[in-house]
């Protein structure tokens, strides 16, 4: 007997959505066929991958181990398999784009419907972005991180300032005046006592932030992990806590009033945006639109603008 990949992709839906009924409807399959195609997987394996109770499929330490190991090579067969599978629409070029999720969401959603080419966007660490790209998986990254590979071009384009934002309900007194002083280790000491906001994926803002104006690693943990910056945003807007976010990805409420900017830093950060793309592509029209959309953005054109 050889191992099916279908065995596989429903093990990963069983894992991801908890319930043999959750993954039966991610697949378009029935039920028994995920209950059959776990049972075979098992019987292959020789290992128990899920403990069963009436509400939950309760992965294993042999389960957790085969979802980890196969996790990556069946989203790229996934995503090879979106990239190639006939479309009954007339044929359009199809490109694959990496960013964050945020910078999606502020900057290109709402230009897709408009694009005359299909577009794939894929969330996740820049490094793995950087992987995919030179693998050939994706066609453009929008990046604060450059890398030394010699196949890949980089375009900057604009600059990111990360800042220390509030709610707009947030009593600062204190603490601002202690940083008008430079007083910063008492400063700290409030800034601890406070409310804080991070990302499950990345605290890297507020971990550099921390070292370069306190002088040394962050030794707290922040109260609230919400799923991305905009979730801070909005968490943030109107009431208490702080957060070390990009500042474009607030201005709308900076402006309104809804949150604050409450320090720069006595160190400023600023990041260089860049596009990321192969030097040798055949999609260069495409990724041309993708770029002038970013450039001519509104929200990008009160950021400073950098020469290639």
């Amino acid at each position: 007997m050889r191992l099916d990949i279908e065995w596989l992709r429903t093990f990963k839906a069983i894992y991801e959505k908890g319930t043999l009924t959750g993954a039966a409807e991610m697949l378009f399959i029935s039920q028994p066929g995920v209950s059959l195609h776990l049972h075979t997987l098992e019987s292959y394996t020789g290992y128990k991958l899920f403990e069963r109770s009436a509400k939950r499929m309760v992965p294993t330490e042999r389960g957790k181990v085969l979802y980890n190991a196969i996790f990556d090579a069946v989203n790229k067969l996934e995503l090879v398999e979106e990239l190639f599978h006939k479309s009954a629409k007339e044929d359009r070029v199809t490109i694959s784009i990496g960013m964050c999720f945020e910078t999606f969401q502020f900057i290109l959603e709402k230009y897709i419907p408009a694009l005359p080419f299909n577009v794939i966007i894929k969330f996740g660490e820049y490094g793995q972005m950087l992987h995919d790209l030179e693998s050939g998986l994706l066609d453009l990254i929008i990046t604060p991180q450059k890398g030394n590979d010699k196949v890949v071009n980089y375009e900057p384009f604009g600059t990111e300032r990360i800042v220390m934002i509030c709610g707009s309900e947030t009593d600062t007194v204190l603490i601002d005046n202690l940083l008008r002083k430079h007083q910063n280790a008492e400063a700290e000491i409030l800034l601890k006592k406070q409310l804080w906001y991070s990302t499950s994926a990345d605290t890297e803002y507020l971990k550099r932030f921390w070292q370069l104006n306190f002088k040394h690693h962050i030794d707290f943990r922040p109260n609230f992990i919400v799923p991305n910056v905009c979730s801070i945003v909005r968490c943030l807007s109107g009431n208490q806590g702080f957060s070390v976010i990009p500042d474009f990805l607030c201005r709308e409420e900076l402006v309104s009033g809804s949150i604050r900017l409450f320090w720069d830093g006595d160190v400023p950060i600023e990041n260089t945006l860049y596009f990321g793309t192969r030097k040798n592509t055949i999609y260069r029209d495409e990724i041309n639109t993708i770029k002038n959309i970013f450039k001519e953005k509104e929200r990008f054109g009160e950021l400073s603008n950098v020469s290639n």
